[in-house]
């Protein structure tokens, strides 16, 4: 008789171990990002385990399948994109996904070999710039927020430069492949540059260019997106949560050398 209570009172035992266990055990959570860089999101993956969040991440190799995958369920959040890129792709494709967070900017910038600011750049100087639309809009924002020209009002993004309205210096455009922009520098007068081919160029955004976006360029913020229908959901909004920490902007800051900035911005302020 004794030998049967013992054995009850260890399954007892076991079986309310196994219930803590499992009540402590981590909410999954897989978040989609595009390329292979995933410095960023594993700090905040470590700092999530200790939230009880166990972050599984998941690359892809373009800037399609993280949102076609999302929408599918097959990831439950994506990190990897801009505002501007977000709401073109979802309306094009019909999607219900929403964003829950801002991460970074990336910031474009304007750089020369010839000129230490803005406001040395000549009357008819050029000016390089991508000649893909959604760059050149980019980059013709960034030459009207620099003051060198003015775009018509209501500009969609779109670029083109018969939207140009006002040129005060008689600048002239110089439209190529987004690639080659660095390589034209030595016979530019500036080039506007993506961020991710400065880099790869050996150019820092913030202190090698002579004029860059900041915050206030909220269409080319990077988001956390999920499905609609996800929006409130506590975990996702947790983890987005520790995305925006001082911890991470702090470790951004120092991981990126300025060429990502944490940009971390009510969804109202960019449209959402």
């Amino acid at each position: 008789m004794k030998k049967v209570s013992l054995f009850l009172l260890l399954v007892s035992i076991s079986l309310v171990i196994s219930a803590c266990s499992s009540g402590d055990a981590a909410t999954k959570v897989k978040v989609g990002i595009s390329g292979s860089d995933t410095t960023i999101w594993d700090y905040v993956s470590e700092k999530a385990e200790e939230e009880g969040i166990e972050v599984e991440i998941v690359r892809f190799s373009d800037y399609v399948q993280p949102n076609l995958a999302l929408s599918e369920g097959e990831i439950d959040a994506n990190a990897f994109q801009t505002i501007s890129y977000f709401d073109a792709f979802i309306e094009e494709h019909d999607l219900d996904l929403t964003p829950i967070a801002t991460t970074v900017i990336a910031p474009m910038g304007l750089y020369s070999e010839k000129h230490e600011t803005v406001e040395d750049i000549p009357e008819g100087g050029t000016i390089a710039l991508a000649k893909e639309a959604t760059n050149m809009g980019r980059g013709l924002l960034l030459l009207e927020e620099a003051g060198l020209i003015k775009l018509e009002e209501g500009f969609d993004g779109n670029g083109s430069v018969d939207k140009i309205v006002e040129n005060p210096k008689n600048l002239k455009f110089e439209q190529i492949v987004a690639g080659q922009t660095p390589r034209v520098l030595p016979d530019v007068d500036a080039s506007l540059i993506n961020n991710g081919i400065a880099v790869d160029a050996g150019f820092s955004p913030i202190d090698d260019s002579i004029y860059h976006e900041d915050e206030t360029a909220t269409p080319y913020i990077n988001i956390i997106a999920t499905q609609s229908k996800d929006k409130d959901d506590e975990t996702l909004n947790k983890l987005a949560e520790i995305y925006q920490s001082d911890d991470v902007a702090d470790f951004i800051i120092e991981e990126r050398d300025g060429n990502s900035i944490p940009t971390f911005v009510p969804l109202s302020e960019i449209g959402h």
